[in-house]
């Protein structure tokens, strides 16, 4: 027996169409356009073949075996990445583990500090630039992690607060535009190296 499968379209009748006749007597058609649609077989052909994939793919995910591999210290790849992701914690280069914000944050600071001190107080737009950077990453370093419990035993906390301190006891009494001694200069230079070796 063989399945009719073409699709049914219907036309309707010209002869059995409403004529409905307008306000002055005239007749007005109305014509219907029915737009024929695609093969029946080549949408149950496709809702077979994707039924069909969906179910292997299902049946072969679920009954195999997800390889296992033994935890090392070493990288551990795709996996490794997306766990780090979604890991509040890093390990720093002298091997605590600290939160990954904190991390992060004091990077910045010591990055853009040691970038402003660097600067050349003589090129005033540049040396204006890293000075806002900087400003700005100690203001969000401070208002996320001053007196946090978490790291406020750290060394790399300790130095950071030790460089901060030495540069706003120097400016609040030389004033917001003297130029910094070589010498503080120096000493904070050290206390950010100091503190990137914990972090």
């Amino acid at each position: 027996m063989a399945l009719n499968l073409a699709p049914k379209i219907s036309v309707p009748n010209i002869n059995s169409m409403e004529r409905p006749q307008t306000k002055f007597g005239k007749l007005q058609f109305r014509c219907y356009v029915v737009e024929p649609s695609f093969s029946s077989r080549r949408r149950i052909i496709a809702r077979t073949t994707t039924a069909t994939l969906l179910a292997v793919l299902t049946f072969n995910c679920i009954s195999t075996p997800l390889p296992v591999r033994a935890e090392s210290d070493e990288d551990q790849g795709v996996a490794g990445a997306i766990k780090s992701l979604f890991d509040p914690n890093e390990k720093t280069k002298s091997g605590k583990v600290l939160p990954k914000a904190y991390v992060k944050s004091a990077r910045e600071v010591v990055k853009t500090l040691r970038e402003s001190l660097k600067e050349d107080p003589k090129d005033v737009a540049k040396f204006r630039r890293t000075a806002d950077s900087a400003k700005e990453s100690i203001r969000d370093y401070l208002s996320n992690w001053r007196g946090q419990e978490k790291v406020a035993g750290e060394e790399s906390y300790m130095e950071l607060e030790k460089a901060i301190r030495a540069l706003a006891s120097f400016y609040s009494k030389a004033g917001p535009s003297a130029p910094l001694p070589e010498e503080i200069k120096n000493e904070i230079l050290n206390d950010l190296s100091t503190a990137e070796e914990f972090l």
